[in-house]
């Protein structure tokens, strides 16, 4: 098979979806692999890198495009990127269709097979290719919110971990899972006072037994989401419902009620957002203030930190893009179920129920397809 590995561009976006290892992996399975000048350079790693692996470097995304079989990406393709993508043609990338319309319809329109990472599942039913983006995005939300805190930021002027004779900061995680936990443990190694939320018993007491003693675990209600946010200096949206539009949690009235100066970091901006008034934004203008409270709703949060992001997120795909290339789609499909999750589109159908619940599109299950 011809593999594509085209430079990301979206905006700040400094991950490449492949490394060395992956290219010298899949050409000693007897696959090509197309990659763009200058892809991997947001991550530390040099065109003469991917050549010395075995890459054919091409100068344009249109050639990459052109050239493969399967494109191998870390963001949703974006605007000048939906016309290179053709019928037959597989997409393998993290894609939150429930997200954007505009992005499912041009999908299906492309006739192309269309597999997110977000919704792949193993045996036990996790995530794999979600969890570790999870991991760096959960501990960036802490890193950011400290920042935004600060006065020059537009925040209270609050220290997450206070000093001596002075309260800590008051912490607030809505989602106890990957995100959420290590968001928590980073907010709590800093000394502040940290509160996570959940809905499932089970992962509260598990969470309440590996977390510090400086974490808090309650059983999540609107009633207490509402009283934890009004007295929240840092408040982080956390949750997922795969492959669908995040739940929102903190209506816009709830605003007024916070904290002057508190700040949210919605983790969650991806799936649509946990707070009303998540808006997605970028690196490069990563904030806005309502009603007081500074939003950090930047969509792809580990871009900023490329090189830890790019090796985390590659130890996880390259095993499903090897067999991807050996077996195809439609073959992986039938022998992995938890695979055959991550097909949102084929052949100009969409076939995970939930994307296709969030815009009201027809949905079509991905056994009539196969």
């Amino acid at each position: 098979m011809r593999v594509g590995v085209p430079t990301e561009i979206k905006p700040n976006e400094y991950r490449v979806a492949m490394v060395p290892a992956g290219v010298d992996a899949l050409v000693r399975d007897g696959h090509e692999v197309f990659v763009q000048k200058g892809a991997g350079v947001g991550s530390g790693l040099l065109d003469d890198e991917f050549v010395s692996a075995g890459a054919k470097l091409v100068e344009t995304a249109d050639e990459v495009f052109e050239a493969a079989d399967m494109i191998v990406k870390v963001k949703e393709p974006i605007g000048p990127e939906y016309k290179r993508v053709r019928a037959g043609q597989t997409v393998f990338t993290y894609f939150h269709f429930a997200a954007s319309r505009e992005l499912t319809e041009a999908m299906v329109a492309s006739g192309a097979t269309c597999i997110a990472y977000e919704t792949i599942e193993d045996k036990q039913g996790r995530l794999p290719l979600l969890t570790p983006m999870s991991e760096v995005a959960g501990r960036m939300a802490i890193q950011q919110g400290a920042k935004y805190l600060e006065m020059p930021m537009k925040g209270r002027g609050i220290l997450l971990g206070g000093v001596p004779g002075v309260e800590p900061a008051h912490v607030v995680v809505l989602g106890g899972g990957v995100v959420g936990a290590n968001a928590a443990r980073i907010a709590a190694g800093t000394g502040a006072n940290v509160f996570i939320l959940d809905i499932d018993l089970d992962r509260l007491r598990y969470l309440d037994e590996i977390m510090p003693e400086n974490v808090t675990t309650l059983y999540s209600t609107n009633y207490s989401i509402a009283d934890q946010a009004r007295k929240a200096d840092l408040l982080v949206g956390a949750v997922l419902t795969t492959g669908a539009r995040a739940p929102v949690l903190v209506p816009r009235a709830l605003l007024a009620e916070m904290k002057n100066g508190s700040v949210i970091v919605d983790v969650a901006v991806d799936q649509g957002g946990a707070i009303e008034t998540t808006r997605p934004t970028t690196h490069e203008e990563p904030t806005y203030v309502v009603d007081g409270v500074v939003h950090y709703c930047v969509a792809n949060m580990p871009g900023a930190v490329g090189r830890t992001s790019t090796f985390a997120l590659t130890n996880a795909t390259l095993p499903y893009a090897r067999r991807l290339a050996d077996q195809g789609a439609a073959a992986m499909a039938k022998a992995d179920p938890g695979f055959a999750k991550g097909i949102n589109v084929i052949g100009g159908k969409i076939t995970y129920q939930q994307v296709a619940e969030a815009f009201e599109m027809d949905y079509t299950p991905l056994s009539d397809v196969l």
